[in-house]
């Protein structure tokens, strides 16, 4: 049982620097990205669908995307996502397709973005310190119902600790990747 409570620990554990992983590619970070769209959605037959659901987004030169509707009809709408969204991008549309030339980040937009990589990093590490809480508070349930000894409660409780340290340092290397990509564009 313990085992099983420290491989759910790890699986919840390496989703949570997943989840920052997909966070932080939609920070842009001056080259163009198909991800930065990821959380964008337009109004299609009445849903609210992801724009690479509606569209084809390509990359034909290292700061430009180019956004094809598949159907013309949603070009406004997919102009009106990307001007209404937090991204600072202008759309240009020439009535086939959306083009969006991503400009170079100012000092002041890299620190911005830099800050807001810190606090997604510093949510997921809240989320991890949570999960460690949940899967210890089992083991000393185990420990108080004397399904396991103090000794072992002791030695899950250091595995737990070592697990939690490794997926602490994976994000912080994410975090700090993300980081130096946007300091070097």
């Amino acid at each position: 049982m313990p085992k099983e409570i420290i491989s759910n620990l790890e699986q919840k554990m390496a989703k949570t620097v997943n989840s920052l992983r997909k966070e932080l590619s939609s920070i842009r970070a001056g080259k163009a990205s198909s991800a930065v769209l990821d959380r964008l959605t337009v109004e299609y037959y009445g849903v609210a669908t992801p724009i690479n659901q509606v569209a084809g987004i390509s990359v034909p030169e290292p700061k430009m995307l180019l956004i094809s509707p598949y159907e013309k009809s949603l070009l406004k709408e997919i102009e009106k996502a990307i001007q209404a969204s937090d991204l600072g991008l202008n759309p240009a549309n020439d009535g086939n397709v959306i083009r969006i030339v991503f400009p170079a980040l100012t000092e002041e937009r890299r620190k911005e973005l830099a800050k807001q990589v810190g606090k997604e990093t510093e949510n997921s590490k809240i989320a991890v310190r949570n999960i460690r809480r949940e899967a210890m508070d089992a083991i000393k349930k185990m420990e108080k119902s004397s399904e396991i000894t103090e000794d072992d409660l002791k030695s899950y409780s250091d595995e737990i600790q070592k697990v939690t340290d490794k997926f602490i340092s994976e994000l912080e290397k994410v975090s700090k990747d993300k980081q130096s990509e946007l300091m070097s564009v």
